[in-house]
């Protein structure tokens, strides 16, 4: 019966895998193309670095506090009109997407923050006595003394974002959240519940481990 059970899932299990897969590449790709040069700003802007602007650095700051400080689900509701301008409707692994891109972008700017505070300040100061400009000293030292950091925030990004998709299906935003609600919660049918769960366990554990494994080949430190 069990068996029978997850058999039959495993048509709708695999449509809402994928669906959870593609809302979380693209809002990594999101956050890749905005995060990363979001939180290289925050950290080059800041007190005592070479690009430094307060007025920047906290009008940059207080937009991404503001963005994380609000719970994803009512982030979620909020974005609705802009999510139905940029995606043409609010329903869907799509534009359940523009949500999940707009608190990744944010979240993942904090982490390479966070990865940059850790680059020893005198390698950047001994690059800025030698006359090396800006973009040079983003280019050779920021971003590859903090690749590993980067990769680990990437990583933490990624499994955020797979609780997230979930939320989303709430509202119907596909994915392996929205199977869980309409197959489990609605129909009071355990066995969909927790092999939704068993199917998120392995997914994140599978991500974590490849995370650790790209982390530790590109530290050359």
């Amino acid at each position: 019966m069990l068996l029978e059970s997850i058999q039959a899932l495993l048509p709708e299990l695999n449509t809402a895998v994928l669906q959870t897969i593609y809302m979380v590449a693209i809002s990594l790709v999101a956050a890749l193309i905005l995060g990363l040069p979001l939180g290289i700003l925050l950290f080059v802007t800041d007190e005592g670095l070479f690009l430094k602007n307060r007025f920047v650095n906290a009008v940059t700051g207080w937009i991404v506090n503001l963005i994380r400080s609000i719970p994803y689900i009512i982030l979620l509701v909020a974005l609705l009109p802009l999510t139905k301008l940029i995606a043409g409707s609010t329903i869907g692994p799509t534009a359940a997407s523009v949500s999940l891109s707009v608190a990744a972008i944010p979240f993942f700017a904090r982490l390479v923050e966070t990865s940059l505070r850790e680059i020893d300040k005198g390698v950047i100061e001994s690059a800025v006595a030698v006359g090396a400009s800006p973009w040079m000293i983003i280019k050779e030292i920021l971003v590859p003394e903090a690749k590993p950091g980067i990769v680990q925030g990437l990583t933490i990004t990624t499994i955020s974002l797979i609780g997230y998709s979930a939320m989303a299906g709430i509202i119907g935003g596909g994915g392996i959240g929205d199977l869980a609600i309409r197959f489990g919660y609605y129909r009071y049918d355990n066995v969909i519940m927790i092999t939704t769960v068993v199917v998120l366990v392995v997914l994140v554990q599978i991500i974590q481990i490849g995370g650790d494994k790209l982390t530790k080949y590109v530290d050359k430190r």
